[in-house]
Formats: C-alpha cells, sequence, structure tokens
C-alpha cells in the first residue's frame, strides 16, 4: 500500500530546505522537489552530497514493487559528499571531510545486533530513504543537494578512493564483501562462484581477486564472458544456461554469491558447491525458490541470506578499497538523465553502475 506522511508544522519551523528529485506516486517518473530537512543535531554532520550511486532497489521503491512506498519519495544510499556542517558534540568527522552514507541512518543502539556492530540487523534500524526518522519525520535520500546524518552512521572516504566510484560500494560494494568475510569465502585457498555480472556482481570480482581468491563468473548472458575475464580479472566464466559447461563444474566451489534478483532457479546453482559449501543470496526475488531437501543434505549444503554490512564493518571494507584498488565501474550521468537512466536500469542497460553527479548538475533543474 502506498503511503504518504507529513512533517508538522513545528517540525517544519526547526528545519533547512533541501532540493533533489523525487516521484510522488508510483509510476516511479522523478522531478523537481524541495522538501525540508532537519536542522544539524549535536552529534550529527550535515552532507553536501557531491554524488549519489542509483541501486536497483531505488527502482523497486519508486514503482512500490514492494508494496512499502511513502510518497513523496527521493531515493538514494549509495551518498558521498563532504561535510558542509557539525555539531557541538561531533568528534569522528571535521568541516571538509568526505564522508560516505550507505543504506541505514540510525539503529537502536541497544539491542544484541547494536552491540555486535551489526546495525544493518537491528530490528529498528532506519532506511537512508523511504523511512521515519525517530522524530516521525520522512527520511529522504541522496537523489538530494545535502542530508543530515548521526556521526555514527556516516563513514569516512579515504582521498585515494575516486569519490564516484566510492558511491556504489557503500551499498553494492559492503553487500558482497560482508558474506565474503562472515561465511570465510575469501583467502586464496578458495573458489567462489559470482552469480549474475552487474552492479553487486562486478564489484564482488573486485573484492574475491582482492582477497586473492579464485573466482568464477555465472551468468546467463554469453556476451559478458570477455568483460569478466579481461577488465575484471575473474578466472572463470560459466553460461548458467549451458548444462554442459555447468555439469563439467559441479563439485568445484566452496561458496557462491548470488547477487540476481530476478526469478531463477538455485539448483544448478547448488550442484557447483563442494561439501559444506554455501550459496549465500544477495537478490531480493520476490517469488520463492523451489528447493530439494536432498540437495542439501548430501554433502551438508547450506543456503543463506545477507544484508549489507555494519557501520564498523562498512568502514573496514571502504578502505580495504582504498588500499586494493577496489572501485565500481561507473557511468556518470547528469541529474535531468535520472528517469532514462531508471528506464536502461529495468532493461539491464548500464554497464555497471549509474552515479548521478549531484555537484554539477542538480542545481541547473531547479527553475
Amino acid at each position: 500500500m502506498e503511503r504518504s506522511l507529513s512533517s508538522s508544522s513545528e517540525e517544519r519551523e526547526k528545519t533547512v530546505e533541501a532540493f533533489g528529485w523525487a516521484a510522488r506516486n508510483s509510476s516511479g517518473h522523478l522531478s523537481p522537489f524541495v522538501f525540508p530537512r532537519r536542522e544539524t543535531g549535536a552529534e550529527e554532520v550535515r552532507v553536501k552530497v557531491l554524488y549519489c550511486g542509483i541501486c536497483h532497489s531505488d527502482l523497486h521503491c519508486l514503482k512500490n514493487e514492494w508494496h512499502s512506498s511513502i510518497y513523496p519519495l527521493v531515493p538514494g544510499h549509495e551518498i558521498v559528499g563532504e561535510v558542509s556542517e557539525k555539531g557541538s558534540k561531533v568528534s569522528k568527522f571535521n568541516l571538509g571531510d568526505r564522508v560516505g552514507v550507505g543504506c541505514i541512518v540510525d539503529s537502536c543502539r541497544a539491542c544484541e545486533s547494536c552491540r555486535d556492530d551489526q546495525e544493518n540487523y537491528c530490528a529498528k534500524a532506519v532506511a537512508t530513504y523511504n523511512g521515519v526518522h525517530h522524530d516521525g519525520t520522512i527520511n529522504y535520500g541522496g537523489y538530494s543537494d545535502h542530508i543530515v546524518v548521526d556521526e555514527r552512521y556516516a563513514v569516512k572516504i579515504p582521498h585515494t578512493l575516486p569519490l564516484a566510484s566510492a558511491a556504489p560500494l557503500l551499498c553494492a560494494g559492503i553487500s558482497v564483501y560482508s558474506p565474503m568475510k562472515y561465511f570465510g569465502l575469501a583467502g586464496p585457498d578458495k573458489h567462489i562462484g559470482i552469480v549474475g555480472l552487474g552492479g553487486l556482481g562486478h564489484i564482488g570480482v573486485r573484492f574475491a581477486k582482492a582477497f586473492g581468491t579464485r573466482v568464477t563468473v555465472v551468468s546467463s548472458t554469453p556476451g559478458k564472458c570477455k568483460d569478466a575475464l579481461e577488465t575484471l580479472g575473474a578466472d572463470g566464466f560459466l553460461v548458467s544456461t549451458d548444462e554442459d559447461q555447468m555439469k563439467a563444474a559441479m563439485g568445484t566451489m566452496d561458496g557462491i554469491i548470488d547477487t540476481v534478483s530476478a526469478s531463477h532457479s538455485i539448483l544448478p546453482l547448488i550442484g557447483l558447491l563442494k561439501s559444506n559449501g554455501k550459496l549465500v543470496l544477495l537478490g531480493a526475488n520476490e517469488k520463492p525458490f523451489d528447493l530439494s531437501a536432498f540437495s542439501l543434505i548430501i554433502g551438508r549444503k547450506s543456503v543463506a541470506g545477507s544484508g549489507i554490512g555494519g557501520m564498523k564493518e562498512t568502514q573496514e571494507m571502504i578502505d580495504f578499497a582504498a588500499e586494493h584498488g577496489v572501485k565500481a565501474e561507473t557511468e556518470i550521468i547528469s541529474m535531468d538523465y535520472v528517469n532514462t537512466a531508471m528506464d536502461r536500469l529495468a532493461k539491464g542497460d548500464v554497464r555497471y553502475r549509474f552515479v548521478i553527479d549531484i555537484a554539477n548538475t542538480l542545481a541547473s533543474t531547479r527553475s
């Protein structure tokens, strides 16, 4: 069900005007939008947005495909920029610091997940957009000129990491990095599969190679083979619809990171796993999978899910990416191209992540 919320007049009196692009309904069409941001709190920073990546979940939310969209909706949770204002109690950042804001901007800070630095799994985690702040106001995302966030939920971006290619790491990057580390799939003694060579998959290949892991891309698109092997450095490529290739690779992988959100069968993927192998699902596929118990019992295999990472691990991921030169392949676009970009994204026509040049193109769209 589509929902609409509005701030009270008292709350609006304590706000700062912001400008971005929003969808007003489930058509998903984005257009210029003026809206309020709260004043910077004592433990918060105001971030001047310079770039914002476009995640496939932005498209889902714009069109209310998960039946939870709050309109008007300003997407964007792959945000990089500079600190333009800081609260009196902020100690982590200084004015002008390069910062990133990912998928969450708050959590309860008291539950077991929060205590274990896994705020992403907190039952009360607050989404960067299409969520409600604890003061009752709507959260708007990074398709905008600035954002306010508690310093705990922002990360430092090293100067060695280009901002535009760092932006997708705040969702796509941590989404692949976290399960590789948690499930013990990072290291030279491991062989993993990356299913899907898109926004998440291509970064997954680069992190795997940075870990020294042997990695094979599994894709339904034979035309991506050259890019996977020559550009991204994958060790192998399997066409998922080629039964002979898939049969020859059975039982060869320690783990598989499945990034595909479209409906697909996972039984052939389970067949690629060695005994004790793990298939980790990252794509939010709405349709249930057909899963045979015997496919798991024989070989003690497992199927798991993973969603982004906590703030400590996200900073660790960014620092690792900067040290090892891991970055996203991006297509930089202007703000007024965003609706065309969404149409292309729906067709898979991007290599491999759209990033909006907010700093240089947003202001000119304001009438």
